[in-house]
């Protein structure tokens, strides 16, 4: 018996709806244990560095789409696998099979399924992702530069810098620091010691400058240890050296638009430091895990549909699909490295994906030239 088109519209609606309901909770697990092991660094980075609980918050959320854009084809995955092995254990896929839907037919809500998935990747991938890493970068720039935070405590040694200590007895409202003392250990040749009764933070064209008032600078010569003392009534100390960085920062070629990356003319290279191979790669990459996400719930059905029907439910099948997906990947990871070091060879980044699209077709296919193998065993 078939079903009308009706019912099977229906049919088609209630797969796909449970998919995506599958798909939701999946990728909030995935999310949350990925952006749980991220934060516990950035938080211990950014709260002991002393910017406020504020500035994590903001960091969380800018890394947050490139957390998403990496789970959700995992999400996928395991989605259509758990959805697609319940709904044999509950002889629902049967029960379909046996009402006249030919596998083609039954991989149509997995297809409307897998578009919604490289819908929302592709959104990610070319708009969310590159948007929210040049955000994050430039924020990261500026918290690094701004030494305002970490200098800004009184009564503890503290050390905005690599070979810096800082100590300020005092702060007044006004935000003067009474009772300064700076040890600058950074070069193998001097050590120099600030004392200063009073100080003030000054912002600059150039960065921040922390401005000393009747002080004295002691700076030994480490090569024959001698020490030579300087007394002054003001002096500027440039804290734009703490933080390591330039004031001019090449932006990452993950932060630029897919067709400037496609381009990868001269100037872009120039911008980024990356040569035509790497930044054409990047491109064609956000266009090749649309498509990988697209094919892996087709690779899904493909498997279980190669199984019986059991109780215990599909778990070899399961696992075959699971294999194949960690086989593709790594395919991918080899194709990444071959795209990146040549640029004729931009092509070989869509191989992979490809491959899983034809795989799981294939599979479906396989299944047309045979019994319907999801029956229960002895079912004519």
């Amino acid at each position: 018996m078939l079903l009308p088109g009706g019912r099977v519209r229906l049919f088609d609606r209630y797969l796909a709806g449970q998919l995506l309901i599958y798909f939701g909770f999946f990728s909030l697990v995935l999310v949350a244990v990925y952006w749980v092991n991220r934060a516990i660094g950035l938080f211990d980075r950014l709260i002991a560095g002393g910017s406020s609980l504020l500035t994590f918050l903001e960091f969380t959320a800018l890394a947050l789409p490139n957390v998403i854009y990496a789970v959700l084809p995992i999400s996928a995955l395991v989605a259509a696998l758990y959805g697609l092995n319940r709904f044999s254990a509950d002889s629902e896929m049967v029960v379909a099979q046996t009402t006249g839907l030919s596998p083609w037919r039954l991989a149509r809500p997995i297809v409307m399924f897998g578009a919604v998935v490289a819908i929302l990747v592709s959104l990610l991938g070319h708009v969310l992702v590159p948007a929210s890493r040049a955000e994050l970068a430039e924020r990261s720039r500026e918290v690094t530069e701004d030494v305002t935070g970490r200098l800004l405590k009184a009564g503890e040694f503290l050390h905005p810098g690599t070979g810096v200590t800082v100590y300020v007895r005092e702060i007044t409202p006004q935000g003067e620091l009474l009772g300064l003392f700076l040890q600058d250990r950074r070069s193998e040749a001097t050590r120099t010691s600030y004392t200063a009764e009073r100080a003030v933070l000054v912002r600059a064209a150039g960065g921040t400058r922390l401005v000393m008032f009747d002080g004295m600078a002691q700076t030994l010569q480490t090569a024959d240890q001698s020490l030579v003392t300087t007394t002054f009534e003001d002096f500027a100390y440039d804290l734009a050296g703490l933080t390591g960085t330039s004031g001019t920062r090449r932006p990452d070629a993950r932060e630029l638009s897919t067709p400037v990356l496609l381009r990868a003319d001269r100037a872009t290279q120039d911008l980024t430091g990356d040569d035509a191979a790497k930044l054409r790669f990047e491109g064609h990459a956000r266009f090749a895990e649309a498509i990988f996400a697209f094919g892996l719930p087709l690779l899904a059905l493909g498997f279980l549909m190669l199984g019986g029907y059991s109780r215990l439910g599909l778990w070899r099948q399961i696992l075959g699909a699971v294999t194949a997906a960690i086989v593709l990947k790594m395919l991918a990871n080899a194709a990444e490295n071959t795209a990146r070091g040549d640029g004729e060879l931009w092509w070989i980044t869509y191989v992979p994906p490809l491959l899983t699209l034809v795989l799981g077709a294939g599979l479906v296919w396989r299944d047309t030239r045979g019994p319907r193998i999801l029956r229960p065993r002895g079912t004519a």
